[in-house]
């Protein structure tokens, strides 16, 4: 199964940068994952790929700073009882991860200030409202 991974219309990671280990699971399976190797890992060098824009890199580095452990984007997948799966799921989890750090930043919202209408809907508001509760009061003269 070693593809390229499309993670943008843009940008694919080449099959030979991405680097898969395998090793026992726990989890489902029974003693059957004591017996074979279902647990994935999957690793790619964010810091050294040649593949990632170098306008992306800093955006990308910084985004998935609290995952990257020297530069390297590690995913471990072991929810499922066969490798294929496993897999699998290490490879979506990867896409959805490069694709996520990839995205335009949201635009900067620009602060603006209450119209005159709104002020004077809330400072009526509030008026209402202080009205409704000191006539809940007891008079002073009962």
């Amino acid at each position: 199964m070693p593809e390229d991974l499309p993670v943008t219309r843009t940008l694919t990671i080449p099959a030979s940068e991405l680097h898969e280990r395998f090793s026992r699971s726990s989890g489902p399976g029974g003693q059957h994952v004591n017996t074979t190797d279902t647990r994935v890992e999957l690793s790619f060098d964010l810091t050294n790929s040649p593949s990632i824009p170098e306008h992306l890199r800093p955006r990308m580095l910084d985004r998935l700073s609290t995952r990257l452990t020297n530069g390297i984007l590690t995913i471990t997948a072991s929810e499922h009882r066969t490798q294929l799966q496993n897999r699998t799921t290490a490879r979506a989890r990867m896409t959805a991860l490069l694709r996520e750090a990839a995205a335009n930043p949201p635009p900067v919202r620009r602060a603006t200030k209450p119209s005159r209408g709104a002020k004077e809907r809330r400072i009526a508001e509030k008026k209402r409202r202080g009205l409704t509760k000191r006539n809940r009061r007891a008079s002073p003269d009962d």
